[in-house]
């Protein structure tokens, strides 16, 4: 089957610069990742800027990515650091230079030191902290930009660092986390609104994070309802000023009554029959359910900010791209307005708190020397990002 994509429609490649770039005083800086490796130093991103320029602009024309607040702000209210902003003007124009198209993500999930010592997003008063970052950043690098992402994921950012203690700052505090979501909405819809005075034509949108969530069995119904109202219903209401509704897609997740995943129930997924990758059930099917569902809400354009898999044998990577774009052309034909499809990642970094043994991405990087090499898969994508046409086959089935 030979798919091609409307002409307007994009496809690209996304990165995180604090899962990227060598740590520098930020709040996942010194962690222990659940795989052992400790977050500090990651891919050598900032001392391989022409290598990965060349990697971005062969992958795809267009590149969701994000700068670092620490290393580029480095007091409250502070002028960005010389060397630093100079580096990321030096990355940008040689990404415009290779014809990529930016999106520009706001915050991706961490904080300087000095903003979480004033217990970051918990509070109301650090708002304007923020803001005076974003305001700087718009103002030195809305050049380079032509879609805008404020905040990237804000329900997996407040439920991992307030509802289950797997980021920063590990905390178990409901109350709190909904506070982080609102303090965010508002932070957003400020930024929204500079953002649209000084370039009221680029797009501006949240990256949300989408899942489909299953019962198993009857103890599971309320979780799953629970998670889903949370995560799908709750947390968006408070982002909805946005030119384009970003969401991203990983899969689906059962709860029996506490979540499924192949991370943490292996055996539990190979019993049900699942297929999964290395973290979670896959489920593509699922991505169509969610655009169904923000389609039918909001009726505003659509960008998939983020989709992949994690694989290390990068088999199932080749068959996920198949299957997502037949997928999205689909839901293309049948009327939803879907502008855009960014893949993660460009290349294997650090996952989190799940550290770099969790690959997502299309180039290999080597654990130790940091050299990057194309998978498979990163040719599979290259031609359909830059031809917009695919042919679906079956390459393998998942292993379960």
């Amino acid at each position: 089957m030979r798919l091609t994509f409307p002409e307007k429609f994009f496809f690209g490649t996304s990165t995180a610069a604090v899962q990227v770039e060598t740590a520098f005083e930020h709040d996942w800086q010194g962690i222990k990742c659940r795989d052992g490796h400790v977050f500090d130093q990651t891919t050598d991103h900032e001392l391989r800027l022409e290598e990965d320029v060349n990697i971005i602009a062969t992958l795809a024309p267009n590149y969701r990515m994000s700068l670092m607040w620490s290393k580029l702000q480095r007091e409250p209210y502070g002028a960005f650091d010389e060397p630093t902003r100079l580096h990321y003007h030096t990355l940008l124009k040689s990404l415009k230079a290779r014809g990529v198209s930016i999106m520009m993500v706001l915050h991706h999930f961490s904080n300087p030191l000095w903003f979480a010592k004033r217990s970051g997003w918990e509070k109301e008063e650090n708002i304007p902290l923020w803001i005076d970052y974003a305001r700087r950043v718009i103002d030195e690098y809305g050049q380079y930009v032509s879609y805008w992402n404020t905040f990237n994921e804000p329900n997996v950012y407040a439920s991992f660092g307030w509802l289950t203690g797997f980021f920063p700052p590990f905390k178990i505090n409901p109350l709190a986390a909904g506070k982080v979501v609102i303090n965010m909405g508002k932070a957003h819809d400020q930024v929204y609104d500079y953002l649209k005075s000084r370039f009221p034509h680029h797009p501006v949108g949240i990256s949300h994070n989408c899942a489909v969530f299953a019962a198993e069995n009857i103890l599971g119904w309320f979780p799953a309802r629970l998670s889903d109202w949370w995560f799908m219903d709750y947390v968006p209401q408070y982002f909805e000023k946005v030119d384009f509704f970003g969401m991203s897609y990983y899969g689906r997740i059962s709860h029996d009554p506490l979540p499924i995943t192949y991370l943490n129930h292996p055996q539990k997924i190979k019993d049900l029959g699942r297929k999964h990758d290395d973290i979670w059930e896959y489920y593509p099917e699922g991505l169509r359910t969610c655009l169904d569902r923000y389609w039918n809400k909001y009726k505003k354009p659509i960008i998939i900010t983020e989709n992949g898999v994690c694989d290390e044998s990068d088999f199932l990577r080749l068959q996920a791209i198949q299957d997502y774009a037949a997928i999205i052309h689909q839901a293309i034909h049948d009327g939803i307005d879907i502008q855009g499809y960014y893949h993660w990642s460009t290349w294997d970094n650090v996952e989190w708190h799940l550290g770099p043994s969790m690959r997502f991405g299309l180039y290999q990087t080597d654990p130790k020397t940091r050299n990057r090499f194309m998978k498979p898969s990163g040719a599979l994508y290259a031609s359909l990002a830059h031809s917009k046409k695919i042919t679906v086959q079956q390459y393998q089935e998942v292993a379960i």
